[in-house]
């Protein structure tokens, strides 16, 4: 008895340190200057499917990226600037030298993390990571993480 009222008290530890909220990740925004420029380069590059939006289409682009995430453009007049790679959209497919071909077939370049052209990164976990800059120098991560 003494066990068992031992590994109750255990239990209810464990779970109650465990995620309360249950989040899923539902959409990740960039503020953009030219929305034309920037949403088609996620239409036509990234081949994101474009979605309307809820209520005010005038000054956003909505993009589904799989399933309910979503890339949310946001158009403004004056955008503040942070080129900093380690902030960035993160895109995962099993397709990822398809993807590079694409990219090098539209003359887009590529860089690795430490920054060299036309290189991928190797993680040390087996993910085959590349970065590309959309028109207003957002940075984009595409990885081949499997979900």
């Amino acid at each position: 008895m003494k066990y068992m009222l031992m590994s109750v008290i255990l239990l209810g530890l464990s779970t109650s340190n465990a995620q309360e909220f249950d989040f899923h990740y539902d959409h990740y925004s960039f503020v953009v200057q030219d929305l034309k420029k920037v949403g088609d380069f996620y239409a036509e590059v990234l081949k994101l499917e474009e979605i309307p939006h809820p209520s005010d289409p005038d000054g956003f682009r909505w993009f589904r990226i799989r399933g309910s995430h979503q890339l949310h453009l946001i158009g403004k007049d004056t955008v503040v600037r942070q080129e900093n790679k380690s902030v960035h959209l993160c895109l995962s497919t099993a397709n990822l030298e398809t993807f590079i071909e694409h990219l090098n077939a539209r003359e887009i370049p590529y860089w690795d993390w430490p920054g060299n052209k036309g290189a991928v990164t190797n993680r040390a976990d087996g993910v085959k990571q590349i970065y590309i800059l959309d028109p207003e120098r957002n940075w984009i991560e595409i990885n081949n993480a499997k979900h």
